[in-house]
């Protein structure tokens, strides 16, 4: 069955939850440890019907933000989503409370008490109506952004459009197109200040009926962190200030080099050569067809896969009027179907997103058939699954890229290392926000400099004013949809690099222990999980100073200046 035909039906509120709360009282009343498990089970599918239909409607709504009748759908589940939130709590306190609890550890794992404990924490009654109001301001900032119609070489483009002339060879080309994202942005500051206002106030609202002293801890637990805190992540962030940030800065220096510049401005920063970037050298069809052949290569499990994707129509990868921004892969239970969605434009970052969101999908591939909570690992864990497909389909890159494929290779892994100061300054900013939630919104747009500055010293926007106003950061989604989410790219990426290093050393090896790592799915928490891939542990004090070297080593190797 192909996405389209893929049905949605609204489920009836009522309905679900006498049936919630039918099994909550099952559970309680339980008298041994397999009927337990068989109510388990049943409590797992009616999860599974109703993510499959708030999936649906997510990736719909995404499609095309412009469809009134999904539009009304996402408006429902804003509504409904908290209170069906509050009635998996009451299934969870009764499992987490079950007098078979030390048998049902041994049936299903001890992992899964341990992500239950997180949600219980984060979850009352008392903050569903916040919960609702959060829903909202989300959406509210999706919408938003998706309305963006910038006026640019000749027609109204969104942003994913005009992302192509922001890395342009031409310098006047992208200064214009960047100065017009920026005028989009500083036209409807005073609507993105208000709802990332009303957001930091309301989540800290929250925080405080829940208990905590502010959102911060609240936002680690609602990411299921069982195994680091904010502690491990702020010595985590000075590695990388002390040892990427020097070497980012010296890459800048030699790509305005490469450049002619004196020094890079702020709309330089994405472009690499004189030449410009390398882009892929074909359309959507053409780069689907090149990943079939790559990933037929590559192994029989990912062979099996893309075939599965592409046969089901669960690939939406163009650019469109009204659709939203990103890309994500997202997972349809009752379906057991990925769904990968992306804007491709024409940039390195079509072939990069799509091999991005391919090693997420291959990952819920492999580990489709575990109970919901182990489908998905935690974020950080994820992000390694997407990441390190990106290095270890690098053989492949060719089939993309032809006569730009070293141009490529030396493009990725210069913007994987630039991303590292990036990454820890969205982080470092939300810890300010929210540790101090009194700031107004021009005194939080001056904090996101100040920390800015620390980590991307030499970035500065001479000829975009409006960015001097500190409002790059309301681009960043994540910011307002998964707060505290982003530090996980960066924790990945540099497993991601240890996986570049391993494939390099012996491919076979490998992939087997990527493999490995996606068919665990989220069976353990994040630490375990590199672990189990071999992988050196992102927080340890050595872990990024036993990476660089050879990254550098790589860098060395390529005289960039022929490109």
């Amino acid at each position: 069955m192909t996405f389209e035909n893929y049905k949605y039906i609204r489920p009836n509120v009522e309905e679900a939850k006498t049936k919630f709360l039918s099994i909550e009282k099952r559970i309680k009343e339980a008298t041994s440890t397999s009927q337990t498990l068989e109510i388990f089970n049943e409590y797992n599918e009616l999860r599974n019907e109703l993510e499959t239909m708030s999936t649906l409607v997510e990736i719909r709504h995404t499609v095309d933000t412009t469809d009134k009748f999904y539009e009304a759908e996402r408006e429902f589940w804003d509504e409904f989503s908290p209170e069906l939130t509050s009635l998996l709590s009451k299934i969870d306190k009764a499992i987490f409370n079950s007098k078979f609890k030390e048998e049902l550890k041994k049936e299903i794992g001890e992992h899964y008490f341990n992500l239950i404990e997180t949600t219980l924490k984060v979850f009352s009654d008392e903050i569903i109506e916040d919960l609702k109001e959060e829903n909202k301001l989300v959406s509210e900032y999706t919408k938003l952004t998706s309305s963006a119609k910038i006026p640019f070489d000749g027609e109204d483009r969104n942003l994913s459009g005009i992302a192509k002339y922001v890395q342009d060879e031409n310098r006047d080309t992208r200064l214009k197109a960047s100065q017009a994202v920026a005028k989009f942005f500083k036209d409807n500051l005073e609507q993105y200040d208000s709802i990332y206002d009303r957001m930091v106030k309301v989540r800290t609202r929250i925080a405080k009926k829940l208990g905590f002293k502010n959102f911060v801890e609240v936002a680690y637990l609602r990411l299921r962190r069982t195994d680091y805190n904010a502690k491990d992540v702020a010595n985590y962030r000075k590695q990388i200030l002390e040892e990427v940030v020097p070497l980012v800065e010296e890459l800048k220096l030699a790509q305005a080099k490469r450049l002619g510049l004196t020094n890079l401005s702020f709309h330089d920063e994405g472009v690499n050569f004189k030449s410009g970037n390398p882009t892929p050298k074909g359309d959507r069809d053409y780069l689907v067809e090149s990943a079939k052949t790559m990933y037929k290569e590559l192994s029989p499990e990912t062979d099996e896969f893309f075939n599965f994707m592409t046969n089901n129509n669960l690939l939406d990868l163009d650019t469109k009027p009204g659709k939203a921004g990103g890309g994500y892969c997202t997972f349809l239970a009752n379906y057991k179907a990925p769904f990968i969605f992306a804007n491709f434009n024409g940039t390195p970052h079509d072939a990069e997103v799509l091999t991005h969101e391919a090693g997420h999908a291959f990952q819920v591939y492999q580990s489709r058939n575990l109970m919901p909570d182990y489908v998905w690992p935690t974020y950080e864990a994820c992000e390694i699954h997407s990441m390190s497909m990106e290095f270890l389909t690098w053989p492949w890159m060719n089939l993309f890229f032809k006569e730009d494929t070293e141009k490529f290779k030396y493009y990725h892994i210069i913007g994987s290392l630039k991303f590292l100061p990036y990454g820890v300054t969205v982080d470092e900013f939300q810890h300010e926000v929210y540790e101090n939630p009194e700031l107004t919104p021009l005194e939080r747009r001056q904090k996101w400099l100040e920390v800015e500055k620390k980590y991307l010293p030499s970035r500065y926007y001479e000829d975009i004013p409006e960015l001097n106003e500190g409002l790059f950061f309301y681009r960043q989604g994540h910011l307002f949809s998964s707060p505290f989410y982003y530090i996980d790219y960066t924790l990945a990426q540099v497993c991601a690099f240890q996986f570049w290093k391993k494939a390099n050393d012996n491919r076979e090896k490998a992939w087997t222990e990527y493999l490995h790592l996606c068919k665990l799915g989220g069976t353990k928490p994040f630490l375990e999980l590199v672990k189990e891939a071999n992988l050196e542990n992102p927080f340890q004090d050595g872990t990024i100073s036993h990476i660089i070297p050879e990254i550098k080593k790589y860098i060395d190797s390529v005289d960039a200046t022929k490109f």
